[in-house]
């Protein structure tokens, strides 16, 4: 598993929240997301038992619902809702709601009230999963540890009406565990038994539960190796990365020292290259056929003056 430019969300970083912030409360777990992710990872695990007996269209099958859900993610809850980069249609927003469901990581609402916590509050005590708690807390901690009490005191200055107002994510949001329980587990499971004949065991654990697991911890890696690795040619002063090496995985996710310089950039990235940038590439594809509209992106002359002001200038030059 972000600031919006939009009038009804404050993206302004308070003064005294400039500086990480020390360690100032104990780590206390939260049992029940334990208990979730402990089930996630040992389900996920277990499907390795089945990967070499599976069929190698279930295998593939699997492959293609990991980039399904990431488009979910990435061109839906997170750049489409989240961050307001563009416009969508209403089936379009059907589609990119039903993605987001094979990817159990909370209803579109609450992912994107972490996420825009994430950036008005980037890396400090704020954020809910602040990178100077260390690398695993980022990447999977924070969800096992109750949250400071920052992300709660501060995030509830973030604004999500809008969110709340879109009937598609209200229906999604109300009927959540229904709609993971058919994207997640039922339609994985029955497509590969039903269409090829495959054993209904190798189905759920390879393209259900293995599947599930990679997915996340994809996203994860944008929180915590994208927080700590990279090149940082547009802000030098933030903690985010561009690592290239990453965006084949994450659909062009860890393009991240751009994303907190420009997050309202439909792309994410400053490149245009579909390769490492998948989710980019769904979005001009749903423009061509008019269920995307008003995409929002920064341009060579802003990006330019970024970099000059703020980015590293032994990274001036495209890597």
């Amino acid at each position: 598993m972000a600031p919006l430019v939009e009038p009804s969300v404050d993206t302004s970083r308070e003064a005294d929240d400039i500086k990480p912030q020390k360690e100032s409360y104990p780590f206390e777990p939260h049992w029940h997301h334990i208990i979730v992710m402990l089930s996630i990872h040992v389900m996920g695990l277990y499907g390795l038992v089945f990967l070499t007996k599976a069929k190698l269209a279930t295998l593939v099958f699997a492959a293609l619902l990991h980039v399904v859900g990431a488009i979910g993610i990435t061109a839906g809850a997170h750049r489409l809702w989240a961050h307001r980069s563009y416009k969508a249609t209403l089936p379009l927003r059907l589609l990119l709601v039903s993605f987001q469901s094979m990817t159990p990581q909370n209803s579109v609402i609450w992912w994107c009230l972490t996420h825009r916590r994430h950036h008005k509050n980037s890396d400090t005590d704020a954020d809910p999963h602040n990178i100077h708690r260390g690398f695993f807390f980022a990447h999977l901690g924070w969800l096992l540890l109750k949250k400071h009490p920052d992300v709660t005191l501060k995030g509830r200055t973030v604004d999500v009406s809008d969110l709340w107002n879109d009937p598609v994510l209200a229906f999604q949001n109300r009927h959540y565990a229904a709609m993971v329980l058919v994207f997640c587990f039922a339609i994985p499971t029955v497509i590969p038994w039903y269409f090829w004949d495959e054993a209904i065991l190798n189905a759920f654990f390879v393209a259900g539960n293995l599947r599930l697991l990679i997915t996340f911890h994809a996203a994860c890696l944008v929180n915590s190796a994208a927080h700590t690795f990279g090149y940082k040619p547009y802000d030098r002063s933030i903690p985010p990365g561009d690592v290239w090496s990453l965006s084949y995985l994450t659909l062009g996710e860890s393009w991240h020292n751009y994303h907190h310089s420009f997050p309202w950039d439909y792309k994410a990235s400053e490149y245009g290259r579909y390769s490492t940038n998948l989710a980019a590439a769904f979005i001009d594809l749903m423009a061509r056929i008019g269920w995307a509209y008003d995409l929002r992106s920064a341009s060579p002359a802003v990006i330019e003056s970024r970099m000059n002001k703020s980015g590293d200038v032994a990274l001036r030059r495209r890597y």
